[in-house]
């Protein structure tokens, strides 16, 4: 889901509502969204977040509150935020941001479920890693 594929829709209108911590987009094909920045900070994109493959996966906790500090364009098939708790690496494309939107209820089941897993709690700190950073992957 790195960039678009021919057919996918497209971002006709991006608003970052800070006060509710949500960013809705609208696409081409109609299809609207409003998707929590703690959902997009959970699910990132990014290295720190994904791994480098399956099962790598970081469980993310403590990011109800975050906020979207800015939202830089990346070309003209992606954004790439930067939430206040510093984390700016993930570049989300359309066609991602489109299938957080659509898929978001199911998402939010799964994190549950894997925080019920871990035995962890939504707004728990995240644990201190050590070695923090991909090059000790």
């Amino acid at each position: 889901m790195a960039g678009l594929s021919k057919h996918s829709p497209t971002p006709q209108d991006l608003t970052v509502h800070s006060q509710s911590r949500v960013l809705q987009i609208s696409f081409s094909d109609g299809a609207d969204f409003r998707i929590p920045f703690e959902l997009m900070r959970i699910y990132s994109p990014s290295a720190e977040v994904q791994g480098h493959g399956p099962g790598q996966e970081v469980l993310q906790t403590g990011k109800r509150l975050v906020d979207l500090e800015a939202l830089d364009p990346v070309g003209n098939y992606a954004v790439q935020p930067r939430f206040s708790d510093g984390h700016d690496t993930g570049i989300f494309s359309w066609d991602y941001l489109y299938f957080l939107g659509a898929e978001q209820d199911r998402l939010w089941r799964d994190y549950e479920k894997r925080l019920r897993e871990a035995g962890r709690e939504r707004d728990a700190p995240m644990p201190e890693a050590v070695g923090q950073g991909c090059a000790s992957h």
